[in-house]
């Protein structure tokens, strides 16, 4: 496992864990580096924000010295947990809301975070196109971009637009990460992003076209369920990592571009 450069765990599956699943846990945070990636903060949601949460987040960051916290763009609760992630209106008054929510976040736990492009479904009450409503929040809010390339192919299908020109729209300094994962052909127009499935080719070339428009980034192999023999996941690690050694190398041989000076 000499590829394994960092780890991502949910910060709700183990704040507050303690005994031998805490001190195991903790061996594994000073061996490698942590990243937390949120599920249930409901950055678009109605419900006012759930700051003693945050507030239990950040100490939990800081015990573990954890990299980068993220979390979805999308909302889970209304009076309660929805136990889903529900797709934000893409309109100028959610833009506010959302980035409001993430520069409190952000004051709460100390730190910038990421946002992650999510896979939808539906995009009820729209006025912007995806890609403008998740630019104008990076922007207004001063936060990071989870890169999800899995998701960008699975919204690309669903929602019939050119994932490579989604992808060169993406500011490139905001991008703190990467993510790429399997998913479900429902039908021939329909993917379910499931992270229960293998990386199919389509994803393995949109991951090398991300890095050739924003350089290479820390990207994580995610798989939820119908989990492989470890054997298996370190396959397509390695081959994050060898796409990414390619990159590398093709950025180290290349020219240096000519200066210019105006007086």
């Amino acid at each position: 496992m000499d590829n394994v450069s960092f780890m991502e765990v949910a910060p709700e599956n183990w704040i507050g864990v303690g005994g031998a699943r805490g001190r195991l846990f903790r061996q594994y945070t000073e061996r490698l580096p942590f990243l937390c990636h949120g599920l249930s903060l409901s950055l678009g949601g109605p419900s006012p924000l759930d700051e003693p949460y945050l507030e239990r987040v950040g100490r939990f960051l800081d015990q573990h010295n954890v990299l980068i916290y993220s979390e979805h763009l999308s909302y889970c609760t209304d009076d309660g947990h929805l136990y889903d992630l529900m797709p934000i209106p893409f309109t100028e008054e959610a833009v506010r809301h959302v980035s409001d929510r993430i520069r409190r976040t952000q004051e709460i736990v100390g730190r910038q975070i990421a946002i992650e492009n999510v896979s939808y479904y539906a995009a009820p009450g729209a006025e912007l196109k995806e890609i403008e409503f998740i630019s104008a929040i990076l922007e207004e809010a001063d936060c990071k971009l989870l890169l999800d390339v899995n998701n960008i192919y699975v919204n690309s299908v669903n929602h019939r637009y050119n994932a490579l020109d989604y992808l060169a729209s993406l500011p490139t300094e905001r991008i703190a990460y990467g993510h790429i994962a399997g998913h479900y052909n429902e039908a021939e127009d329909l993917i379910v992003d499931t992270h229960a499935a293998p990386v199919i080719e389509d994803v393995w070339a949109l991951l090398d076209h991300a890095y050739a428009i924003h350089g290479v980034f820390p990207t994580l192999l995610e798989r939820d369920f119908n989990i492989p023999p470890v054997e298996e996941l370190m396959t397509e690690v390695d081959r994050i990592c060898e796409i990414q050694a390619r990159h590398e190398a093709a950025a180290e041989s290349a020219p240096p571009r000519a200066a210019h000076a105006h007086a």
